[in-house]
């Protein structure tokens, strides 16, 4: 899948080893990304300032000023993406990072393909869903991303994460037919080929409990070598 950069799109990469920074330097700049990179957690939020980025990547132990101080900044004055650097050892901060507003993380070592297909997908995600609403309607359903709720009527829709994420997705833009990997970019955060079926599992998963949950509008539709989409059915 090839992702169609605007002019000007940056990445801000802040990491305290060189070669993490001249990996992603190398990957990111290849796909047309203007890279700029910090490697003090003191001066991170001044170059954010200065650069505007479309995306920040964001190590959690920096000298000076730590990750998640800087990732709790940046929150109150912008909802860029955030992927978050952390090491093995630090699930704690990996759940911290997430609370703070991190929208995705990798652990270190990770293969710089990776760090490609995530920033791939959050800066086209972030393009799609600009100052997005916190609270989607779609017919009778009300997608609650502030709660992670979904309410039909006076119930509510037990979903797993990435159910949740699939519908909220869908349900901001009835009617798009999205091709399988283009879901699987947008609500799973990577594009590697051969894991659709994904899709097509959690797809069935979601119909399912909008059966159960006495949902029959909207539905969500199989476009037939193409993908899904949310049809709200007329009234």
């Amino acid at each position: 899948m090839v992702l169609s950069l605007m002019p000007g799109q940056k990445i801000l990469v802040v990491d305290d080893e060189d070669h993490i920074l001249e990996l992603a330097r190398l990957y990111l700049s290849r796909e047309g990304y203007q890279i700029e990179t910090v490697s003090d957690g003191a001066q991170a939020l001044a170059r954010f300032g200065q650069t505007r980025p479309d995306l920040v990547v964001l190590d959690i132990m920096l000298p000076n000023v730590d990750g998640l101080t800087i990732c709790k900044e940046i929150r109150q004055q912008s909802q860029v993406p955030i992927i978050m650097l952390t090491a093995r050892d630090e699930v704690t901060a990996k759940a911290v990072g997430l609370e703070l507003g991190a929208d995705d993380y990798l652990t270190k070592p990770f293969h710089p393909q990776e760090l490609v297909a995530r920033a791939k997908a959050l800066v086209r995600r972030a393009r799609l869903e600009p100052d997005q609403p916190r609270l989607i309607r779609a017919g009778p359903l009300e997608v609650d991303l502030e709660r992670h709720e979904i309410r039909h009527g006076d119930g509510r829709l037990q979903l797993r994460p990435k159910e949740f994420d699939l519908l909220a997705l869908l349900a901001r833009h009835p009617g798009r037919v999205f091709q399988r990997a283009e879901l699987l970019d947008l609500v799973w955060g990577y594009d590697f080929p051969g894991y659709t079926r994904t899709v097509d599992v959690h797809v069935q998963q979601l119909r399912e409990k909008l059966v159960a949950g006495g949902v029959s509008n909207p539905t969500i539709q199989t476009v037939w070598g193409v993908g899904y989409k949310l049809e709200m059915a007329e009234t």
